[in-house]
């Protein structure tokens, strides 16, 4: 990475990191048997999951990339919303193989040769993940925010047409890119969130369905002293050690599955409370409120752990299926069914969590786990 991982931030905003597709290409065509030979020919087509989609949905016809997808290659200036030449140099991807970049909503590519669509149907709303999500919670204005919990956590916050460069661990992004205007964010990725509660149930049995955790952390009054750092596959935003590992601190004789579990829930809310705080001190005001989607979010006792390490509210809609909402919302866009007006009163709210917790009594907590955390990674 010699003179290239700042290179890397200051034109993508990532860090340099295998969590990314831009590193993994370089493998592949280091190391596929004439697959650079055959990428320099123009035989072969690199994409994030979006452009291979696209592309079998169209029946090859079509091999392109959204603004939000392609902001997470490693490969993609956030300024100039094109491939750098500098970085297909660095990292020796040739641009051939990469997708036509296109806006986030309206008609990119129609359905062709397809035995479940009829010919046609136009393609008109893409996004990554996160960006889908954070659309799907009309987080439309600067400064509001949304934190998805699936296998991670994903806390994104609108940024404007400002490209806002994180002094304190975490990403600069595209959001997307509608009628001319690019939104961009800033994101803080947790690695572990769902994926905890998973390794409660198949790696220690102690429940036999993700959602029986709720009830067996919320039958002792705290963890009873127990810490989790959830780990599992490194850490994530803010810390970036892909070489760390889980923990489970205090553990005494009195500990029962029940105050592991409440640990475990903890853990997921502590390290999201880390990316809110890193956040706040990025954009310069502390973040007024957290819009929560995706599985784990169901679980009301973690989301009132969340509100209280947080110390803001948490705010739960309707339908917190809210990645595949904001495809939707952006394909609807896209054919001109309905403005971004509109698709601000689309949403529902189903709760709101507020903090119950004193600040004294939060910073005793969240200090607790960031102390956890730095025996982990020292």
């Amino acid at each position: 990475a010699q003179g290239l991982e700042a290179m890397v931030r200051e034109r993508t905003g990532l860090v340099l990191d295998p969590y990314f597709s831009g590193t993994k290409v370089r493998w592949l065509l280091d190391n596929v048997a004439s697959l650079r030979h055959d990428a320099e020919a123009g035989k072969v087509c690199f994409g994030t999951v979006d452009s291979f989609l696209i592309w079998r949905l169209s029946g090859g016809k079509a091999h392109t990339s959204d603004v939000s997808n392609a902001s997470r290659t490693l490969l993609f200036s956030l300024e100039t919303l094109q491939f750098d030449e500098d970085l297909l140099d660095a990292l020796k991807v040739p641009r051939a193989v990469l997708p036509e970049v296109v806006p986030s909503a309206g008609v990119v590519a129609r359905t062709a040769g397809l035995s479940f669509l009829p010919d046609g149907v136009p393609i008109a709303g893409v996004a990554g993940d996160q960006q889908a999500a954070l659309f799907g919670q009309t987080c439309f204005a600067a400064g509001q925010s949304k934190c998805t919990y699936g296998t991670g956590a994903f806390l994104l916050v609108n940024t404007g047409p400002v490209i806002a460069r994180s002094r304190h661990g975490l990403l600069s992004t595209v959001a997307w890119k509608v009628q001319d205007q690019t939104c961009y964010a800033i994101e803080g990725s947790a690695f572990i969130a769902g994926a905890a509660v998973q390794w409660l149930r198949d790696g220690l049995g102690l429940i036999r369905k993700a959602a029986e955790v709720e009830a067996l952390a919320a039958s002792v009054p705290d963890s009873g002293g127990v810490v989790f750092v959830p780990a599992l596959a490194g850490l994530g935003a803010p810390y970036w050690r892909p070489d760390a590992r889980g923990a489970v601190f205090g553990i005494s004789r009195g500990t029962t599955a029940a105050h592991l579990a409440r640990a475990v829930l903890d853990g997921i809310a502590f390290e999201v409370a880390d990316l809110v705080d890193a956040m706040g001190k990025d954009l310069g005001s502390a973040v007024a409120e957290l819009r929560v989607d995706g599985g784990a979010c169901a679980n009301n006792l973690l989301m009132q752990m969340q509100a209280d390490v947080a110390g803001i509210p948490v705010v739960r809609p309707q339908n917190v299926e809210t990645t595949a909402m904001g495809a939707a919302m952006l394909a609807g866009l896209g054919v001109g069914l309905w403005d971004l007006a509109l698709l601000s009163q689309m949403v529902a709210i189903d709760r709101v969590f507020s903090p119950s917790t004193s600040e004294a009594e939060r910073g005793r907590l969240v200090r607790g786990y960031r102390d956890a955390v730095r025996r982990v990674i020292s």
